[in-house]
């Protein structure tokens, strides 16, 4: 299915090739204007994390690395003040990526307490706010066979950010996008070349998953990548995947098994639909 086309484009990042692929919206509820488009650079030079205005302009830039994939919360605890929390995995160093985002000056800060290790070499990231406990979490997911870690993430009592590894979930290939479903529990991972996996996100869930959709069954073509969560009322709502491999992204339902509606394309900005 053919969708809308772009009205607007943020500015392009420096560097050629797959630089910039994944990104969180921080959306202003007081002044929906003032929200921002906050995108990784995984570029191998010059790579870092870029905070984009409504317009697409950009705000500021961070030469923090080879970012890979970005999320975001809003209520974090930092210091007694609920924080906007990005969150990011930095190939460069395997390490978790962490910054808050001042909203009036619409710019990142870097909060953590140390370098925080991940599993090398990691490749996507995202986050998740438990409704059962009120914690905040970290998912980090790996380049090659190897683990899927959740870190949680907490105020380390002088206002800084810090982390502790609760979970490993074994994968068997790359895996990059991922995203979490707060109200429902539920976390997504694409397994690249392989499939979508649902498996519970809260640390005790244990390794447990199923399919919700796979490479080859007529809706995904590979590379699955980046995900996102649409919330509606009452559970409903919509789980949204890129498929890489043929310019498309396949809406499933949120609730109950997850049952595909259907896939879309969109055009850049200026540019009509093939």
């Amino acid at each position: 299915m053919l969708g809308p086309l772009a009205v607007v484009e943020t500015v392009g990042f420096t560097g050629t090739g797959d630089v910039s692929d994944d990104s969180a919206i921080w959306v202003d509820p007081a002044a929906p204007a003032n929200s921002v488009v906050i995108a990784d650079n995984k570029a191998s030079t010059g790579g870092g994390i870029g905070v984009f205005d409504m317009a697409g302009r950009l705000v500021q830039f961070r030469a923090d690395g080879m970012i890979g994939n970005v999320d975001l919360r809003t209520g974090f605890p930092l210091s007694g003040n609920p924080t906007v929390l990005v969150g990011a995995n930095n190939r460069t160093t395997n390490t978790l990526a962490l910054w808050s985002l001042d909203t009036t000056t619409r710019t990142l800060s870097p909060p953590a307490a140390r370098n925080i290790p991940t599993f090398a070499p990691n490749y996507g990231f995202c986050m998740y706010h438990s409704q059962v406990s009120g914690e905040f979490y970290a998912f980090v997911t790996p380049n090659v066979s190897g683990s899927i870690q959740q870190f949680e993430l907490f105020d380390n009592g002088q206002g800084k950010v810090d982390a502790t590894l609760v979970r490993t979930l074994p994968i068997n290939s790359i895996t990059e996008g991922c995203v979490a479903d707060d109200e429902l529990g539920h976390l997504y991972v694409g397994q690249e070349d392989v499939a979508v996996w649902k498996y519970g996100a809260e640390p005790g869930a244990g390794a447990t998953r199923t399919s919700v959709d796979a490479v080859g069954a007529g809706r995904l073509v590979a590379d699955i990548e980046g995900m996102s969560i649409a919330y509606g009322a009452n559970g409903t709502g919509h789980l949204f995947v890129s498929s890489q491999g043929n310019s498309t992204i396949a809406i499933y339902d949120r609730s109950g098994s997850n049952p595909y509606i259907k896939s879309f394309s969109l055009a850049g900005n200026g540019q009509s639909t093939p």
